[in-house]
């Protein structure tokens, strides 16, 4: 029986990995990492509130066989530049670094369509610059999963996007070859494959939105 530990379990993934994590009967114990707690209660859960600035107060506390990471933010969320690195980039790492130490044996974690250390982005730049530090902490299994557009309940409204995803919704029939990778994703199916790569040594690291729907099918 497993322990998972889960970053950002409020969010719209996460959600869907917290879920699904509570039936899944590998694991005996779901370590959450929150800054309040959740509305959710299940005998499995172990709530442990976190000050995600002073995180090495919590090395003895981030010790189990999986982690799943999906902590973002936004500019408008995150308006100071320093303050969105820190979540964008700083965090992630630091976690995965103390998580290595504790010889954990899979670090699973959301990143985005395009991620790039080279990029004009911030954005994309953060997360392409996250990508390869990740790589050279030698995880036994590391998952870096890239979805496009994201679909699924938010529970903040973003207009912008959700016209984004029914636009290429409806044009997605026309991506082909390379193009496939920018089909709109489920949240859900993020998180089912999140917790199958935690689960099996895929020959390959990274997964393009393509990439994951298809290992649900599978």
């Amino acid at each position: 029986m497993k322990t998972a530990l889960l970053f950002g379990s409020s969010g719209l993934i996460g959600s869907h990995i917290l879920f699904k994590l509570i039936k899944n009967n590998s694991y005996h114990k779901i370590k959450l990492f929150v800054r309040s707690d959740p509305k959710m209660n299940d005998k499995k859960l172990e709530i442990i509130k976190t000050d995600f600035n002073n995180l090495k107060n919590y090395k003895e506390y981030i010790k189990g066989d999986d982690c799943f990471f999906c902590i973002g933010t936004t500019k408008k969320k995150a308006p100071n530049k320093d303050e969105y690195r820190r979540v964008e980039y700083e965090i992630p790492l630091e976690i995965a670094q103390i998580a290595k130490s504790n010889s954990v044996n899979s670090f699973v974690y959301v990143s985005s369509i395009s991620a790039n250390p080279k990029s004009s982005s911030t954005y994309l730049k953060n997360k392409g610059e996250v990508e390869e530090e990740l790589k050279k902490l030698n995880f036994p299994i590391l998952g870096i999963l890239r979805p496009s557009f994201l679909m699924g309940k938010r529970k903040e409204k973003r207009i912008a996007e959700k016209i984004g995803i029914l636009f290429f919704r409806m044009i997605s029939p026309l991506f082909l070859g390379p193009l496939k990778k920018m089909q709109p994703i489920h949240s859900e199916k993020v998180a089912e494959v999140m917790i199958k790569i935690s689960q099996k040594i895929y020959n390959k690291t990274i997964f393009e939105s393509n990439e994951i729907a298809e290992l649900t099918l599978n």
